[in-house]
């Protein structure tokens, strides 16, 4: 937890011991509560008419309740759960009463730590906050604080909680369900709680990958205030045994990145190529010690740009805090072209993969789902949107076209094309559908992987296979292609048969398509980190290839997440 100021410590130890201060030193000061008359106040009993109209129906409709339960109930009109919150628990407070102030402290300790999530610090309004609880001079002014005390309780717990954004508002391709806690089970739990700080700490995510980012943030954000990684460097190409300033740019900045110890030679020596190695790992490149155009790219990235990834990704792993992420589970991590199978705590599969292309259509979705089934000599059913953008132009120069697909129509019959005038169809009109039979040389390869969804985005095979060698692997119209999809499916049939490989060559020798049911379906996670942390304590970056880290980033600068290290 950061420690606090010497100015905002004493404000906040002064909070602790908070109960009123000036006109409303009496009764309340006492008991902590406003008290609620049994009588009811005749007609003549003056009411403001600007407070009168703002207060709900429910507050109108009982005019015994006094000036803090009045104010209470007008502050929290709008939010449903917290006007049934307070009418249900007779307007008794939650912060500002005498019996309040640890739970109180505690909140504002919480608040002292958003900023090193990477939370929105300014949205909660800490010292106007603090200015205002000191200067409670009324019943009325101590209402108001204390609805807006739960407010800013409310706001902040389900930023850190479940994000500070809504993923789909963001970017369309960001299409995870945020299942966010409910404001009047937050205001329940914490109302109830013998630990307001433990309860508070357990809104945020609790994997290691969080609590990982947030010291990196700590750690890049202190680098950068010592002058960063120092000079670029200037080259297109850097081999072993070469000297010159290019060489000692690239030691200076893998010593400051902590891959090389000190040294002061200005040879590309062994060190130095093991340390390239090293950090090409970390980055997903090809580990041949060269330092080339990616390579250089990669090492040349300015830190505010690495904070940057880091603040965005500790807002992605709030929208999956909600998420049942499984024991055994199927993590697709889209910039890192990689697929896992995660059986707890232990990776027992892994693999190269090739995702959506870059463009309007084509991006692999981000989402949670449920992989339930494998299809064996798969029939590739070609969806409407390829048929019509892709193919039918073909088709329309060339009926014989494409001769591995079938043109089928409505009833499922193959329809020879030389019956087929397909000039005479738009992209609107043309009645019939194209699939690929089962063949080596089908374009979901020999099995596919479903979690069916009304994205039509599933895991398969493919004959392509040269692409997996590569370092950039984008290629696809959505689906993923897994590198190694025999060895995946010895992996999930593991679950479920003593001998997988054998069950799965079984059905594959007979070319005929057959779906694979899998016992107990397997949580898949198709996330986009750019930031994460590895096993060795290190962050691994990657490209942000679709530019959605880069609409997350403005999105939170805009919603007010900050950091000192980006200020310039």
């Amino acid at each position: 937890m950061a420690r606090l100021s010497g100015k905002k410590a004493f404000r906040l130890g002064a909070l602790a011991g908070l109960a009123v201060t000036g006109a409303v030193q009496g009764g309340f000061a006492q008991t902590g509560i406003s008290p609620v008359t049994t009588s009811v106040i005749t007609q003549n009993t003056p009411v403001d008419q600007d407070t009168s109209a703002r207060m709900p129906a429910v507050a109108q409709a009982d005019i015994s309740i006094q000036p803090f339960d009045r104010a209470v109930a007008e502050g929290a009109a709008q939010n449903r759960d917290l006007a049934q919150f307070y009418r249900d628990r007779a307007y008794r407070p939650l912060w500002t009463g005498p019996q309040d102030a640890a739970r109180r402290a505690a909140f504002f300790r919480a608040l002292d730590t958003a900023s090193a999530q990477g939370l929105p610090a300014a949205r909660y309004q800490v010292d106007d906050l603090i200015g205002q609880l000191s200067d409670v001079q009324s019943e009325r002014q101590r209402g108001l604080v204390e609805a807006r005390l739960s407010k800013v309780f409310l706001q902040y717990a389900q930023d850190v909680s479940r994000g500070v954004l809504t993923p789909r508002r963001v970017d369309a391709g960001i299409v995870r369900d945020i299942e966010r806690i409910a404001d009047k089970d937050l205001l329940s739990g914490f109302s109830t709680t013998g630990s307001p700080d433990g309860w508070l700490r357990d809104l945020a995510p609790k994997s290691p990958e969080y609590a990982s980012l947030m010291r990196s943030k700590l750690d890049l954000e202190a680098q950068i205030a010592r002058g960063g990684w120092g000079p670029v460097v200037n080259a297109s190409i850097l081999r072993p045994g070469e000297t010159g300033a290019g060489v000692v740019n690239l030691r200076n900045r893998l010593e400051k990145m902590g891959y090389l110890p000190r040294s002061v030679t200005g040879v590309y020596d062994d060190a130095i190529t093991d340390a390239v190695r090293r950090y090409q790992a970390d980055q997903g490149l090809s580990t041949d010690g060269v330092a080339g155009p990616s390579t250089l790219n990669a090492l040349n990235t300015a830190p505010q740009e690495r904070l940057k990834s880091i603040l965005v990704a500790l807002e992605r792993l709030r929208w999956m805090n909600g998420t049942d992420i499984g024991a055994r589970h199927i993590w697709v991590n889209i910039p890192d072209f990689s697929v896992q199978l995660v059986d707890h705590g232990t990776t027992v599969f892994n693999s190269v993969t090739v995702v959506g292309k870059a463009a309007e259509g084509r991006e692999t979705p981000e989402f949670s789902d449920q992989m339930d089934r494998m299809v064996i000599n798969p029939t590739w059913h070609v969806p409407r949107s390829i048929t019509t953008k892709e193919y039918l132009p073909q088709l329309q120069r060339n009926p014989y076209a494409v001769p591995q697909l079938d043109v089928v129509d409505g009833q499922g019959r193959v329809v020879p094309r030389q019956m087929i005038d397909f000039n005479q169809f738009t992209a609107q009109t043309f009645p019939f559908r194209l699939k690929e039979p089962p063949s080596t040389h089908n374009a979901l390869g020999l099995v596919k992987f479903l979690f069916p969804n009304k994205y039509n985005i599933y895991l398969h095979d493919t004959p392509s296979k040269s692409l997996f060698s590569r370092d950039m692997r984008a290629f696809s119209h959505g689906c993923v292609r897994v590198g190694k999809p025999f060895d995946f499916a010895y992996a999930l049939l593991g679950a479920q048969s003593a001998n997988p490989q054998s069950e799965f060559h079984a059905i594959l020798s007979r070319g005929q398509e057959k779906t694979v049911m899998l016992q107990d379906p397997v949580p898949v996670h198709l996330v986009y980190f750019t930031a994460w942390p590895a096993q060795n304590g290190a962050v691994e970056y990657r490209d942000d290839v679709y530019g959605r880290d880069a609409k997350l980033y403005g999105a939170l600068r805009t919603a007010g997440v900050e950091s000192g290290a980006l200020s310039n």
